[in-house]
Formats: C-alpha cells, sequence, structure tokens
C-alpha cells in the first residue's frame, strides 16, 4: 500500500477531531516537508479526496469543507477572506475536479459553494459559487456556455 499525501491529511484531520493535536501536527507538518503543501487539519475533508500529482503544493484554508470522490490536481489554493473557525466556509461538493492551478477565493462576509459534479479549470479564478455540474474556465472564472452546431 502507498501512502498518499490525501491519506495523510485525511488521518490528520482524524486525529484533530478526535483532539489527539499532537498527532494532527506531526501529519500535516511531515506533508508539508514532503509535498510542499498546506492542508490543515482543521478542514472537514472525506476519505476519498484525492490529492493528484501528490497533491504538490496543494494550499487549503483550514474552513474548507470537501465532499466524497473529490479530485484536485496541483499548485490548487482554497483560501477565504476570513479566520480560522468562521461560520463562513468554502464547501466542495460531492464529485468535483480541480484543475492544476486553479485559485478558490471565498470572500470574508459569505460562504462559498462548488455544487457537485462541478469542473474547475487549470488555472481558473474563481470567487462565486459554481452551480452543480458546472464547468468554469478563465479569470475570473465563467461557465462555459454549451455550444449548437447547425441550423
Amino acid at each position: 500500500m502507498r501512502i498518499s499525501s490525501s491519506y495523510i491529511w485525511w488521518l490528520s484531520c482524524q486525529a484533530y477531531h478526535k483532539k489527539i493535536y499532537f498527532i494532527s501536527q506531526i501529519l500535516k507538518t511531515i506533508n508539508f516537508l514532503i509535498f510542499h503543501a498546506v492542508l490543515p487539519y482543521q478542514a472537514e475533508i472525506e476519505k476519498d479526496v484525492e490529492l493528484i500529482h501528490y497533491g504538490l503544493g496543494v494550499v487549503v484554508h483550514p474552513n474548507v469543507k470537501i465532499g466524497h470522490n473529490v479530485k484536485i490536481y496541483q499548485n490548487v489554493t482554497l483560501a477565504t477572506e476570513t479566520w480560522i473557525g468562521s461560520e463562513y466556509k468554502i464547501f466542495i461538493g460531492n464529485d468535483v475536479i480541480i484543475g492544476a492551478g486553479a485559485i478558490i477565493i471565498g470572500r470574508g462576509n459569505q460562504s462559498l459553494t462548488i455544487g457537485d459534479g462541478a469542473k474547475i479549470g487549470a488555472n481558473a479564478v474563481v470567487t462565486r459559487d459554481v452551480l452543480p455540474g458546472q464547468i468554469v474556465v478563465g479569470i475570473p472564472a465563467r461557465p462555459l456556455q454549451k455550444m449548437t452546431i447547425g441550423t
């Protein structure tokens, strides 16, 4: 069995929520030293979150909740302009894909939600909610429009 950065992150979150703070801090440090990823133990993540390319350079704010079967590529930033423990969070739904280099920024006075099945394009900058199943790209991120052929 190969130990991944996402599994180490999940373990650190589990230790934190069970009030085993020393272990959670050690695991967070291991992830930082090996993968150069800032993965906070205060975040709420599911065991099947997958950090693609070892999660190299991923930075996550502690006020993040990530659903099942989420894939996060390298150099992604999930940031929010609020304090740790605030009621405002970034909510990532189930089956979401976040492309390499994407930045998701939650504003300080509101939560930000990425809906189930959404896809965030590489290097997109997301500052608003993304609807379930929506594909967003660009700076700032905008939904892709469905193209019709003919007529």
